[in-house]
C-alpha cells in the first residue's frame, strides 16, 4: 500500500477485523481547517481565546504568526477518522465511546490540512460484538511532525 494516498480496509464481520491486529487500516483524505471552523469551535465551546481567533494579535504575538486550531477541534475528527478508514459490513451498529490515550504533539494552524492515519491495535470479541482500539495519528501537511496521536475507543454490533 503506498504510504501517501488515502485509503481505507472493509472487512466483512469481526472475524475479519480481530485478524487485522497490529495493522494499518487506513489512510483519510485531506481535511482543511478553517478559520470559520475554529471560530465556529471556539464559540459553541466558549473558549475563544485569541491564539484560536483573533487574526491579527496572533500574527504579532504567537510563535506560529497565525491562530491554531484548539487541540480539542482537532481530536474531536477522530470519529471522521475512524469512519472514512473502517467499514465492517456486518455491524449494525458502532459506538465511539471515549479515548485512551492522547497526546497533542504540535499545534494545527488556520489553513492547514490535516488527515488521520488509523490502525487497529486491539480488539476483543465477546458475545457476537466487538470491543476494539484505534491508533490513530493526525498528520498535518507538509510537517514531519503529527498533530496529535490518540487511541481511540469503540464497539461494534453485529
Amino acid at each position: 500500500m503506498d504510504n501517501n494516498n488515502a485509503y481505507s480496509t472493509k472487512v466483512k464481520n469481526l472475524d475479519e477485523l480481530k485478524k487485522l491486529v497490529g495493522k494499518e487500516l487506513g489512510i483519510s483524505k485531506w481535511i482543511e481547517v478553517t478559520q470559520e471552523n475554529i471560530n465556529v469551535f471556539a464559540k459553541i465551546t466558549e473558549d475563544e481565546q485569541w491564539i484560536h481567533i483573533d487574526k491579527e494579535k496572533s500574527e504579532k504575538y504567537s510563535p506560529y504568526k497565525t491562530t491554531i486550531a484548539h487541540g480539542f477541534m482537532i481530536l474531536s475528527l477522530a470519529s471522521r477518522f475512524s469512519y472514512d478508514t473502517l467499514t465492517i459490513e456486518s455491524a449494525k451498529m458502532g459506538v465511539n465511546y471515549g479515548v485512551d490515550r492522547v497526546r497533542f504533539t504540535s499545534a494545527t494552524p488556520s489553513g492547514g490540512f490535516v488527515r488521520g492515519r488509523v490502525s487497529l491495535i486491539e480488539c476483543e470479541k465477546k458475545d457476537g460484538n466487538a470491543k476494539y482500539k484505534l491508533g490513530i495519528t493526525v498528520e498535518l501537511k507538509g510537517q514531519e511532525k503529527p498533530v496529535c496521536v490518540a487511541e481511540t475507543l469503540a464497539i461494534a454490533y453485529e
